[in-house]
Order: C-alpha cells, then structure tokens, then sequence
C-alpha cells in the first residue's frame, strides 16, 4: 500500500454520511434491541407504527429508489434500454408461471432470490469500501469469505435446525433440513473465518500504520446483524429491525450519494433529477419512493393480505376476494417492483465502473 492512501479511508461521500448511514444502522439497530427489550420478545407482534417504519418506508421504499439508477435516469435508461425493458417482463411471466403452479413454490423462490441480494449487498459494500487497497489474494479472499460466511453461517443455522418465529416473506418459503448435527462443524468454520479476519486486520494494522475502518465497519455489521437477527434472537421484530435496517438504509443511502456526485451539478442535463439531488431536494427523494411504497402496499393489502384496513382505507375500500387464477396474475404483477430490483441490482452497481464514479472521476 503506498504511503499516498495510508491513512486515507475510502469514504462514498462525507464521513458522517458513511458512517450515519451506511456503516452505523446494524449497530444501532441492535441497541434499540438492548435499550427496548420489550418490545422483542421471542412472539411479539408488529406495532403498527413499526410497521410502517421497517416495512413501508424501508423495506418497500427502497425497492422504488432503484429507480434513480435506472428508469428515472435518461442516461441509464438509453444505455441498458433492453435490459431494463425484458426483465420486468420476464419476470412478470416468469412470475404468473410459477403462481400458477403453486404458490408457495413462488413465494419460496422469490425468497432465495431475495436471499441471494441480500448477501450480494454486503459483498459489494465490502468491495467498495476495498476498492483503493493494494492487497494481495489472500488478503482479499479473506476479506470474501468474511462477508459470505457472516450472512451464510446464520442461513445455515436457519436450514438446519428448523423453523423460526419468523420467516423471509411467508410461512414455508424456506427448506428445512432438520440436520442440527452439522452445526458445530459450521460453528468451528464461523469462528476460524471470522477470527482469521481480525487477525488479518491486526497484521496490515501493525504492518501498515492503516486501518480500513468502514470496510471492517461493514463485514462487523454484517456479521452482527445476521447472527443476532436470525441466530441468537427469535422474533420477528428483531429479525425484522435488524434485516430490513441493515439492509434498506445504507442502500437507499449508497443511490442518494451516486446521485448526488452524478446529477447535482450545475451542467446541462436531466432537469429532474438535478431537482431531486439538489441540496433540498431530499425530500423529493424520499417523498416519491414513500407514496410509491404506500400504493403498492395498498393494493397488497386490500387484495391480497387484508390485515390492515385503517391503515389502507378499508372502510371507503373494501378487501376483495380474488381466486387462484386472479392471484396468479395480481400477487406477480405486485411483487414485480421487487423482482425488478433484485435483478437489476446485480447489473447497476459494477465495482469498477461505479467506484470510479464514487471517488469523482
């Protein structure tokens, strides 16, 4: 590592908006749960107001902030127009095909795919936050399997030893395997990866007079809020937090900051989205991906839920009764948003590309 980059971290944006955003949301999440252990009792039921805090404002909104990368972005729009046209499609067909079949075995895929983005997440923070390091690679497989193993090892636990208080998106959408004589053997692998990372990072630390602070913020997090969400907790509103907190946040965050180093300059281009990555276009942000959220929630719950009627409207809109067939093309058609995202996700982030535009060239 060149004496040039020793004590320089490699921020997205300004520190306090890194670590606010990005770095601190597992770890705060976390000390809700040890300052209001009440309120995450092994069976407790969702409030609604957090509800509509983790579920429609997080979890549901930032699917509609992919929106600024992609089809809201004339630019993005004209560079992958066949892509961001035939995966919506696709999925949607794909979609009704499955529901078709059977419905839990579309509930079930769409869990594993929103598995894998979730994993991928923590995966591509980490490699953006290494993107200015010199290392070799074993460092960098070190640092891989780190981020893997601490969002595989809790899926594991999960896997085998069996249902939990909670699930993904619905009751059996994930496969158990009833094998809990495996995890001592994946316990021993957890604590060597993780304990060969610290020590790793104490090396180049001793070596190097450098310490990577939000890339080992980020691989902590993960690890913190994986194992305390799924492992050591039981319930579905820490699950819930320490998920959709650790995940929505930093992500609507990471497009807030790509736009704000993409769009809000005084040069020609795109009127709108110079509008909403303006100093106080913060509110458009957010106010745009909160309606969306609430439509489509709205419609999930008077056709197809109906747990929330106060919320929704349920006296002026009543819950309808839809069949198999009608399901079959609503529940696609409404989790098309979140499709789209999970797939697109893989395609609108690339570390070579995306870093460069990060660090302002």
């Amino acid at each position: 590592m060149s004496a040039a980059n020793t004590y320089r971290q490699p921020w997205i944006g300004k520190p306090w908006t890194d670590t606010v955003f990005i770095l601190l949301p597992p770890f705060l999440s976390l000390l809700v749960i040890a300052l209001f252990p009440g309120l995450f009792h092994n069976n407790s039921d969702m409030p609604l107001a957090g509800w509509i805090i983790l579920i429609l404002l997080i979890d549901v909104a930032h699917v509609y902030s992919t929106l600024y990368r992609t089809y809201f972005d004339p630019a993005s729009l004209g560079h992958r127009r066949s892509l961001l046209w035939t995966i919506p499609f696709a999925g949607f067909v794909a979609g009704v095909l499955l529901y078709s079949l059977d419905s839990l075995l579309f509930w079930r895929l769409l869990a594993y795919v929103a598995v894998f983005h979730f994993v991928r997440q923590q995966y591509g923070f980490m490699r953006i936050y290494s993107r200015k390091e010199k290392a070799s690679r074993l460092p960098s497989l070190i640092d891989k399997l780190a981020v893997y193993y601490a969002t595989l090892f809790p899926l594991l636990h999960w896997h085998l030893e069996g249902p939990r208080n909670f699930n993904w998106f619905v009751e059996g959408d994930f496969l158990f395997f009833r094998a809990g004589w495996l995890l001592p053997f994946a316990t021993v692998l957890y604590v060597l990866l993780m304990g060969t990372f610290v020590i790793k990072e104490l090396y180049f630390l001793l070596r190097n007079r450098y310490f990577n602070l939000p890339k080992f913020a980020v691989i902590a997090g993960t690890a913190a809020s994986w194992y305390f969400g799924i492992v050591h907790f039981n319930g579905d509103m820490a699950f819930t937090l320490l998920n959709v907190v650790s995940h929505g946040v930093p992500y609507m965050a990471l497009v807030w900051l790509h736009g704000k180093k993409t769009h809000a300059k005084p040069v020609a281009g795109n009127r709108f989205l110079r509008l909403v990555f303006s100093r106080a276009g913060l509110l458009i942000f957010l106010g745009i991906i909160f309606l969306l959220a609430f439509i489509e929630e709205g419609l999930w719950d008077r056709m197809v839920w109906q747990e929330r009627g106060t919320l929704f409207g349920g006296g002026f809109f009543p819950g309808i009764k839809l069949n198999h067939q009608f399901l079959s093309l609503v529940v696609p058609l409404l989790a098309l948003p979140q499709i789209t995202h999970y797939i697109l996700d893989g395609f609108i982030w690339k570390i070579r590309e995306e870093g460069a535009k990060l660090d302002g060239r």
